[in-house]
């Protein structure tokens, strides 16, 4: 499968820089998948989360609360006002999923989005 490159970027720096086989992401119009030689296009993001298939095959989740995406041929650029990546041993996934609902709850989308991003955040800290 085709690779393509994906960054995160926050006021605060870089969330996520690397080689990625899919990425989903919470579009204002809803959800939608990239893969590499997708059709260029630019993109409001809504309160939600990325979901990240990695190239070693391990899945990446990260809160946003919302942004913009460019999408080209080889390379996907996020550009969020806010990030929490949903990663890491127990205590600091315990600690990354607070901080994701925090994120998502201080947004100031509708109601219904908020509770979906922290609805799919709590499945993510179930699956582990």
């Amino acid at each position: 499968m085709e690779l393509m490159k994906l960054e995160i970027i926050t006021p605060n720096g870089m969330i996520f820089d690397g080689e990625v086989k899919q990425v989903n992401l919470p579009g204002s119009e809803g959800e939608f998948g990239v893969l590499a030689g997708h059709a260029t296009l630019v993109s409001l993001l809504d309160t939600g989360v990325i979901v990240i298939d990695k190239e070693d095959g391990n899945e990446l989740a990260v809160a946003i609360n919302s942004g913009y995406v460019k999408v080209e041929e080889e390379k996907t650029t996020c550009i969020v006002d806010g990030a929490v990546a949903l990663s890491g041993d127990d205590g600091e996934l315990s600690k990354a999923l607070e901080d994701a609902k925090e994120l998502l709850k201080s947004t100031e989308a509708s109601n219904s989005a908020i509770a979906s991003a922290v609805s799919k955040v709590e499945q993510i800290g179930k699956s582990f």
